[in-house]
C-alpha cells in the first residue's frame, strides 16, 4: 500500500500561522519542519519504498530538494485551488489504493496505517481517522472519487461531517477505525509536548521563551 504525505514549505510567516502568536514566524516555521520529518519516518516505517511528498507551494523549497537528496522520497506538488482539489489530483495521479496523510498529526502511529491498509484491502473503499475538531488527519481511497472533495468547507470544523454526507450521496463503504488530534492552535502544544521529541513545547510557549530564535 503506498502512502503520500501533504507538506507545506517551512517557510516563516507562512506554515503553521495559527501557532505564530505562540511561537513566532521562525519558530512556527520549525515546528512545521520538525512536523513534516516526523511524518516522512513515520510513511517510511510503514512502507520503505514509494512513499510520495505532495509540497506546497511547489517542489522548489530548499528543505524538500534535501529530503529529496537524502531521502529519495518522490516529491510531486499539489495542484487545485482548494485542499479538496489538491487531494481529488493525488488520487488521481496515483490511481490505485493510496493513503494521504498531512503533517499535523504527531499522535498517528504505523498501526494507525497497517488498520487503514487492511481495511482498504479488505473491501472498503475508504477509510479516513477523524480529527477532533472535525476535519480528518488521514484518507485512504481503493480507487479514486473525484466527487468525494466536493462541496467541503475547507478549514472549518464541519469537515468529517460533510464528508459522511458526500461518502453516502456515492454509495460508498467507508470505515473510521480511529479519531486522533491534531497540532494547529496554541492550545495544542500542550499535549504535543507530551509525545517523545517534543517536549520542549511544554516550556517554551511563546516566541519570549526562545523557540523564535534565528
Amino acid at each position: 500500500m503506498d502512502i503520500a504525505i501533504f507538506a507545506k514549505a517551512p517557510q516563516p510567516g507562512a506554515a503553521k500561522t495559527r501557532l505564530i502568536p505562540a511561537l513566532g514566524a521562525a519558530g512556527a516555521a520549525r515546528l512545521q519542519r520538525r512536523l513534516t520529518l516526523n511524518a516522512l519516518r513515520l510513511a517510511t516505517r510503514f512502507q520503505a519504498s514509494n512513499v510520495m511528498l505532495w509540497c506546497a507551494p511547489d517542489i522548489h523549497h530548499r528543505f524538500f530538494r534535501a529530503l529529496h537528496t537524502r531521502v529519495g522520497v518522490t516529491l510531486c506538488c499539489q495542484l487545485g485551488i482548494h485542499l479538496g482539489k489538491r487531494m481529488a489530483n493525488a488520487f488521481a495521479v496515483h490511481g490505485g489504493p493510496l493513503l494521504l496523510i498531512g503533517t499535523d498529526c504527531p499522535a498517528m502511529q504505523t498501526g494507525h496505517l497497517h488498520t487503514a491498509a487492511r481495511l482498504l484491502q479488505n473491501g472498503h473503499d475508504a477509510v479516513f481517522i477523524p480529527a477532533e475538531d472535525g476535519g480528518y488527519v488521514m484518507v485512504g481511497l481503493r480507487r479514486p472519487q473525484p466527487h468525494l472533495f466536493d462541496g467541503i468547507d475547507w478549514g472549518s470544523g464541519a469537515v468529517m461531517s460533510q464528508t459522511r454526507d458526500r461518502l453516502n450521496a456515492l454509495n460508498l463503504r467507508w470505515a473510521e477505525p480511529a479519531i486522533l488530534w491534531d497540532v494547529d492552535r496554541p492550545a495544542d502544544l500542550a499535549r504535543l509536548a507530551t509525545l517523545e521529541g517534543f517536549s520542549e513545547y511544554g516550556q517554551r510557549n511563546d516566541a519570549r521563551h526562545g523557540i523564535d530564535r534565528p
